[in-house]
């Protein structure tokens, strides 16, 4: 019997829990497929997936740094996608490739199923501007926030995704700007951090002032990687969340796309908190 294939790719990926969460789900949904983790180059990104698509793989998550280079080589693109202009999910089917974005729908349902915060009416500060920040702004805006303020240390960058989503952002009544990480002003109800500080070990990226009371602080990593702003968030009186939920939701929304079967991931997603402690 033929199992169908799948895999993540990134660099790194060794600490990748998606072979676990979609081992579970396929046992949880009665679907039989193999599921991997792939390290790759830095300049490797298009020979692996060429490979991997040799080997019979179906599909596969593309994690950092290689979702622009995703949204690139398809051949069919998502809307989403397409106005991210980075892939997280690319689908191989009859020499087509086809890519989608299923980051910000898993973060949004993390935050507003999963942590019970209705983003509807609130001030969000979205930090970083490269591709987990590309993916995640659209979604975000569908679920009509009053305000997004997009910051980046390259002010440019923000600008330039801001304008991307300015059609968009005047569809759902949400002002939507850039601004420089430097000078940063306001408080917020929740804050994102879709920048690599985290997973570099470097220092949260804004102030303190940024935070209401009770703000939601979000990472977009989990485990050893997300602690420091964590920290920084509690220390702060807000409410701090890692980024395994919007991790395992936008695996579910992966699983949905290529076999047609939505998973249980809130069961998915406490089973794994409690395994990994």
């Amino acid at each position: 019997m033929t199992i169908d294939l799948y895999c993540v790719m990134g660099h790194p990926i060794e600490h990748s829990k998606s072979p676990w969460i979609h081992a579970r789900f396929a046992e949880l949904t009665g679907q039989t497929l193999r599921y991997g983790k792939r390290l790759i180059a830095l300049d490797g990104f298009v020979p692996a997936v060429q490979a991997f698509v040799a080997e019979g793989g179906q599909g596969c998550n593309i994690t950092v740094p290689f979702k622009f280079e995703a949204a690139a080589l398809a051949t069919h693109t998502s809307e989403r996608a397409l106005l991210a202009q980075a892939s997280n999910v690319l689908t191989f089917k009859d020499g087509a490739i086809l890519a989608d974005n299923t980051d910000g729908a898993g973060l949004v349902g993390d935050i507003q199923r999963n942590a019970g915060v209705d983003l509807r009416g609130r001030r969000v500060l979205l930090i970083g501007a490269g591709g987990a920040a590309a993916g995640v702004l659209g979604p975000l805006l569908l679920a009509q926030p009053a305000h997004i303020t997009v910051t980046n240390r390259t002010l440019a960058k923000a600008s330039t995704l801001v304008a991307r989503h300015a059609t968009l952002a005047l569809l759902q009544k949400t002002e939507l700007l850039a601004q420089d990480l430097r000078g940063l002003e306001g408080d917020f109800d929740v804050i994102i951090n879709a920048t690599a500080s985290s997973l570099n070990g470097g220092g949260v990226p804004v102030a303190a002032s940024t935070l209401k009371p009770g703000a939601l602080a979000y990472d977009m990593m989990y485990g050893p990687a997300a602690e420091g702003f964590l920290n920084w968030a509690r220390e702060h009186g807000a409410v701090a969340r890692d980024g395994l939920g919007m991790l395992v939701e936008q695996a579910a929304e992966s699983f949905l796309i290529w076999r047609g079967v939505r998973p249980p991931s809130q069961q998915v997603l406490t089973e794994l908190r409690a395994a990994i402690g």
